[in-house]
């Protein structure tokens, strides 16, 4: 390679070194910061400056100019970075390195990327998600080495906390009319913000800019407070009580997180919150009232099965114990649930519980003590007794188990059950969850449903229904992603219904229209689904009479671009599901 050539890769990798989510973390005028990118400045932010960065010359890669470089870098990290990790090591996708990546070549990353998998690749070219020249940028960068982020402690997270209304000006009572426990957070994707939606009247109640592609809503323990959590790790505290909800505290945990919680045993109801990251790997603990970082932990370590070190383990889902003070964090890579006491923060106690590598998403049995989570790349699901605080079973399902929180019923034939579907085939499995009446069944799959098939994200039902509705949004067959099955819980050997939620929508034009996350209103009578269209294209949110399984009510509006996640107040609280 001759010295220009490499002078330019080096100036490649060192732009590429620069986080995947610089976004956000100092705020400043756009005039500031000269050659910001429209991604970075979509998030009303600028990049972060760094002391020290690793220049990588990747010999064997496809060029890229330095514009190049910086566009694939900002779609990374908004379409790719969640299952393949910033490293591209990968978890519930594939790895990406270049030792990988280069003998597979252009032409196949190409395809790839185009089409998806049924495995829950998204078919990213042909959904129109990315243009043709898009998909081929990406495949020339995955060729290259990973840029790797900055880190992100204390000093950078007091940088971008803002307590907006502290809690002596919030108001004193409820200064609404609204049936706050039949809020709706949703999450508008591609935005970076979520719409309040009054579940009674299906009004938008407010349009709140908050952090990336918000991945979670939480419920403070007492109703009044909503943390949401961005890709780009970003989390907002909205105060339902005022006239009109809206943020009164942000901080930003890291460059790329998932999971925020709050804490709910009694005595510290409300006191405090909790964020894990995905980049920098760790979780922070804050205050509760007004998001001020008060203790971070990192979670990089050795992999539960062959004891190697791992520099990415990321923290996936984090559920508050309902026994004890505590957390329980999902570390994905490593496979270990940590039950993370938060009676003394100075003095933290951590119970660490092996269980198998790449954990991600869970929610609780019905009697909210065993913690059911997907290990979902081992094909696993994991049990966790938060009373005994031990791994109680790992239960062998099919390829790549995928359930969101879960569903909870009661088969007819096995007592009380737990569901999750599959990104990597059709199977719908059941698990029985009942060691004291049917000790039999315990910790067993006790069902396989046929579903549509594979790019499953969410199962859904409710103690009020009698359907259990599956989406599968990540499925290549359109048929498939823009539908819904629903089955009946007191026959779920006749199979299972298909309702076309996106052509109900009444959506024009092309577009994925991908149908996504079935979420009950609070008296379990109606299932919104939301049809989640491209940024640029009109997208719906779907009400279904969940009695009669016919459409109640179609949400459109403008500003609902991208909406994906959906979370009611009153069965997040409960944990409902």
């Amino acid at each position: 390679m001759n010295k220009p050539a490499i002078s330019r890769v080096v100036r490649l990798a060192a732009i590429g070194a620069l986080s995947l989510a610089a976004v956000g973390a100092y705020a400043a005028k756009d005039s500031e910061h000269p050659g910001t990118t429209p991604g970075e400045l979509r998030y009303k932010g600028a990049p972060i400056p760094l002391q020290e960065s690793k220049n990588v010359v990747t010999p064997g890669a496809p060029t890229l100019t330095e514009a190049e470089f910086a566009k694939a870098k900002q779609i990374y990290f908004e379409r790719c970075a969640g299952c393949h990790g910033v490293l591209r090591k990968g978890a519930t996708g594939k790895a990406l390195t270049p030792d990988l990546t280069q003998g597979k070549g252009t032409d196949y990353l190409k395809v790839f990327i185009d089409l998806g998998s049924p495995a829950g690749m998204p078919n990213w070219g042909t959904s129109g998600d990315l243009s043709a020249d898009e998909v081929t940028l990406m495949a020339k960068y995955l060729q290259h080495e990973p840029p790797i982020p900055p880190e992100f402690g204390m000093k950078e997270m007091k940088d971008t906390w803002k307590v907006l209304i502290p809690p002596e000006k919030r108001p004193t009572k409820k200064k609404n009319k609204y049936n706050i426990e039949n809020i709706f957070s949703v999450t508008l994707r591609d935005a970076g913000q979520i719409a309040l939606i009054d579940g009674d009247t299906k009004k938008i109640i407010n349009i709140i800019d908050t952090g990336y592609a918000v991945h979670i809503s939480r419920f403070s323990t007492s109703g009044r407070y909503l943390f949401v959590i961005g890709r780009d790790a970003r989390i907002n505290m909205i105060d339902l009580w005022m006239k009109k909800p809206d943020n009164v505290a942000e901080l930003k945990i890291g460059l790329e997180a998932r999971s925020v919680e709050t804490s709910k045993y009694k005595g510290y109801e409300d006191k405090y919150a909790i964020g894990g990251a995905y980049w920098p790997p760790q979780y922070v603990i804050m205050d509760g009232a007004t998001l001020e970082p008060l203790k971070i932990v990192s979670t990089r370590g050795y992999t539960v099965d062959t004891q190697e070190y791992h520099p990415e383990p990321r923290v996936a889902a984090i559920v508050a114990s309902h026994e004890h003070p505590e957390f329980i964090v999902n570390v994905k890579e490593t496979g270990k649930v940590l039950m993370v006491n938060y009676e003394d923060i100075d003095n933290l106690k951590v119970t660490t519980i092996g269980t198998a590598r790449f954990l991600h998403d869970g929610g609780w049995d019905s009697t909210k003590r065993y913690f059911l989570t997907a290990a979902n790349k081992s094909d696993k699901i994991a049990v966790i007794d938060s009373h005994d605080n031990q791994l109680e079973a790992l239960i062998d399902v099919t390829k790549i188990p995928h359930p969101g929180r879960g569903a909870n019923l009661k088969d007819p034939k096995y007592g009380p059950v737990w569901v999750t579907s599959a990104l990597g085939n059709e199977n719908v499995t059941v698990i029985g969850t009942d060691p004291m009446k049917h000790k039999e069944n315990a910790w067993k799959v006790v069902r396989t449903l046929k579903g549509q098939g594979g790019g499953s994200l969410f199962v859904k039902t409710h103690p009020q229904s009698k359907n259990l509705w599956v989406d599968a949004p990540l499925n290549p067959d359109t048929k498939i992603s823009q539908s819904i099955a629903v089955y009946d819980v007191n026959n779920l050997d006749k199979g299972f219904e298909v309702l076309p939620i996106a052509e109900w929508a009444g959506i024009k034009g092309e577009g994925p229209k991908r149908v996504v996350q079935p979420e009950y209103n609070m008296a379990g009578d109606e299932v919104w689904f939301s049809v989640w269209n491209g940024k640029e294209q009109e997208s719906a949110l779907v009400v279904v009479d969940d009695k009669t399984r016919k459409l109640k009510k179609v949400i459109k509006d403008k500003r609902l671009v991208t909406p994906t996640g959906k979370f009611n107040v009153y069965n997040t609280m409960y944990d409902i599901y």
